[in-house]
């Protein structure tokens, strides 16, 4: 900035509320206006080009990025206010001057906005600048309300008022109503994160669509008439899905978990492409060393469902389950028995963290966040300077969360180089202690991050993957074997020499053993249409004859077997409808079953193996019934009432199941140090001993909640876009793996040699 600027100060008259959001400079005759949050400097426009810039409004000003949302918001409507009074002033001259609205197009605007009411106008809220010291260590200025603060809220240096934009106007939140929640949340003890809960809001709405008097249930009411009509509405449900188990199969998933008392536990649940569903659970603390006790039970479960109906039985990898899915198998000839490939991920992260040289990365990089979740001003700090971005980003498991925040923090790099080089990290208290400079270093590091990106280059592919075998947005089977092919070749591109990359392919070997040459998994790659005609010259030899093997599983009819053959003839040379060219651009844009449904009319009986295997998931919902009705099952020894509890967590089951599959959390802006779901992320945000801070720094009602903003880290490619759809020439070579070789723990590895 000039030396010639002069800061004037704003005076009680600028009544307009975006004066409060910058700073006036004074260069010569001419005035200028600087945002307090991105610094951005206006030359011209004055305080209404202020106001764009923060609400976002393209064209006249830039929009700014770190702007809070209250504020934007607050910002969005003062503008709409400005727009009603402009028309309101204009339809009162049309009127004074006789002027016929019949024929201006202001009467097109008519039916848009109530020209005629009164104009609601918000009221001045004061959002102090961030560099004013209300984000700083101290005990909290304690002083009369500001106007426009919601009762209840934390003090966290800015007044918000929730806005509903109905019809053009606004209306405030009724604060009472979220007080009466919040008690109720507080006196019961229900988690706060039941707010994300896609029933919370319809709940709500329910309520207020019956006026200003609401009769809210009883004990009784909820505990019968209530739970039965709810047991009838899952049953209604899972009927549905059991329509489709005949058409496209399905897959029994047999989830075993151990409660907090101990007690070893096994949910069964079928899967299908309209949706996952909860049978039940049963307590196997007394059989669980039995091999016999257990396949009597899956055996039970796989004729529940029907075994014409079940294509697999999805399980973990300890060895009574490997050999009671043999012995399942051989039992039901037509049904596989599939180990859980999430699972088998999730364990070569894992391995992948215990290598030496990354386990130094990670600790380093741990140092760096926990330094920042435990100091509230730094928190603060980095937060504005992430544009709400948290260097946290949480995965399915810890070992997820390890890898995808260590990228997390390679894409923010930029944001806390600025952040630690910048005038009000130099004069705050921490950046003089041994753990600020520490940090310091770190983040000033040139080898740390050169390393951080090896890593995540590394671990990347596989993340990806990870997350496409859980997801619940489509089937996963065609996807495994060209997501581990990808991880493999993204492993080997790193290396120049093949007994550095031979350890991490190892690991990746040894722990997909159970799924390498797995018939499903092989078919899945077959029949996607993606990555099948993506491939060049003849398909691997491995690859066909997976697919015989499904074949003869799957439809024991040599007739049946046959004609299947004969029809990927067609297949093969892409003839009829598969030669179309909509259906070559499907086989980017559709999913594999529906491709196969859209263009496999021609080959019938093809298409029928193809929307069995293609339809399938290849790995375990991670959902658990409340502990408490399971508790209380355990306590009861009546016969009624256990059978309530029962169908109590059969009706949550499901609900929660039902959630995962409509519920997007891709925006929901989760909070690290949250208790809920401080599981996974408890290594990053967690010091050795609480109480580190003194009281003032770790008052928690300073601390600024995320944003959960996303436009720092840009867009990315999508999970199955990463996959490609050519390129997979070495399969014989990726898949075969390589043997033991020296150095497999990757020890003898130096950091300062990953790049």
């Amino acid at each position: 900035m000039s030396s010639s600027m002069e800061l004037v100060p704003v005076t009680s008259q600028k009544h307009d509320p975006a004066w409060k959001h910058c700073q006036m400079f004074k260069n010569g005759d001419r005035v200028q206006l600087k945002c307090v949050y991105c610094t951005k400097m206006f030359k011209g426009g004055g305080i209404h080009r202020i106001k764009e810039h923060l609400a976002g409004h393209k064209g006249n000003a830039s929009t700014c990025l770190r702007v809070p949302p209250d504020v934007q918001q607050i910002m969005e409507e003062s503008l709409r206010g400005v727009v009603a009074k402009k028309r309101k002033k204009q339809k009162l001259a049309e009127v004074i001057s006789g002027f016929d609205p019949s024929t201006s197009e202001v009467d097109g605007l008519s039916g848009q906005c109530d020209l005629s009411g009164a104009v609601s106008l918000i009221p001045n809220v004061d959002v102090l600048d961030p560099n004013s010291g209300v984000l700083e260590d101290g005990p909290r200025k304690r002083g009369r309300k500001k106007r426009g603060a919601k009762k209840g809220a934390a003090n966290t240096g800015l007044d918000v008022i929730p806005l509903d934009v109905v019809g053009g106007g606004s209306k405030r939140v009724n604060d009472q109503v979220h007080l009466a929640i919040g008690r109720f949340f507080y006196d019961v003890g229900v988690p706060l994160d039941a707010v994300n809960s896609v029933y919370f809001q319809p709940m709500l709405d329910a309520i207020a669509s019956q006026g200003a008097v609401s009769v809210a249930p009883n004990y009784h009411d909820l505990r019968s008439g209530i739970l039965k009509n709810s047991v009838q509405e899952v049953r209604n449900d899972i009927n549905l899905c059991m329509s489709h188990w005949g058409h496209s199969g399905c897959s029994v998933l047999v989830d075993e978990y151990v409660s907090e008392k101990g007690k070893t536990l096994i949910n069964f649940m079928v899967y299908c492409s309209e949706g996952t569903i909860f049978l039940r659970f049963v307590d196997v603390t007394d059989i669980m060393n039995s091999e016999d006790a257990l396949f009597e039970l899956l055996k039970e479960v796989v004729e529940e469902v029907g075994v014409r109906n079940v294509l697999q039985v999805i399980t973990n990898t300890e060895d009574r389950y490997v050999v009671t899915g043999k012995r399942l198998s051989d039992t039901f000839p037509t049904v596989f028995w599939t180990p859980c490939a999430a699972r088998c991920i999730d364990l070569m992260l894992e391995d992948f963290g215990k290598v030496k040289w990354i386990i130094s990365i990670l600790e380093k990089s741990k140092y760096i966040s926990r330094f920042i979740y435990n100091h509230s001003v730094v928190l603060n700090m980095m937060r504005r300077y992430t544009y709400g971005v948290d260097l946290v980003e949480l995965g399915v498991s810890s070992s997820a969360t390890d890898f995808a925040t260590l990228k997390r923090l390679v894409n923010i790099k930029p944001n806390l180089q600025s952040m630690v080089t910048s005038e009000e990290w130099m004069e705050c208290p921490y950046s003089k202690k041994t753990e600020g400079i520490t940090m310091l270093d770190y983040i000033s590091n040139q080898s740390f991050w050169s390393t951080c990106s090896f890593v995540t280059r590394l671990t990347d592919p596989l993340l990806r993957l990870l997350r496409i075998v859980s997801s619940e947005k489509r089937p996963a089977m065609g996807y495994v074997n060209a997501g581990i092919y990808r991880a493999k070749e993204s492993i080997r591109k790193e290396f120049e020499d093949k007994k550095e990359y031979e350890v991490y392919w190892n690991i990746i070997d040894g722990r997909w053993e159970h799924l390498q040459h797995h018939p499903l998994h092989a078919a899945g790659f077959y029949l996607n249409p993606k990555f099948f005609y993506g491939t060049e010259g003849s398909i691997h030899r491995h690859i066909p004859s997976s697919v015989f093997d499904c074949v003869e599983k799957m439809f024991p009819d040599p007739k049946i077997q046959d004609k299947i053959m004969k029809e990927t003839t067609s297949y093969h040379n892409a003839a009829g409808d598969f030669g179309r060219n909509m259906a070559m651009r499907a086989r980017e844009t559709l999913l594999p079953a529906e491709w196969w449904s859209t263009y496999g009319g021609a080959c019938p009986n093809l298409s029928r193996l193809a929307l069995r295997v293609l339809s399938q998931t290849c790995s375990l919902m991670s959902c658990k019934p409340n502990r408490h009705y399971l508790e209380q099952i355990d306590k009861t020894k009546n016969c009624l009432e256990h059978q309530r509890l029962t169908d109590l967590v059969f009706v949550q089951y499901n609900l929660r199941l039902r959630q995962m599959a409509v519920k997007n959390r891709e925006h929901d802006a989760a909070d690290p140090i949250s208790c809920d779901i401080i599981n996974t992320s408890e290594d990053w945000v967690t010091e050795n001993e609480v109480g580190m801070e003194d009281t003032g720094s770790a008052d928690w009602m300073n601390v600024v909640p995320p944003l959960g903003h996303m436009t720092l880290l840009g867009s990315e490619i999508e999970d199955i876009e990463a996959l490609g759809a050519a390129g997979f020439d070495d399969y014989e070579e990726v898949f075969n793996g390589v043997k033991d070789s020296e150095g497999e723990n990757g020890e003898d590895r130096e950091e300062d040699n990953t790049v």
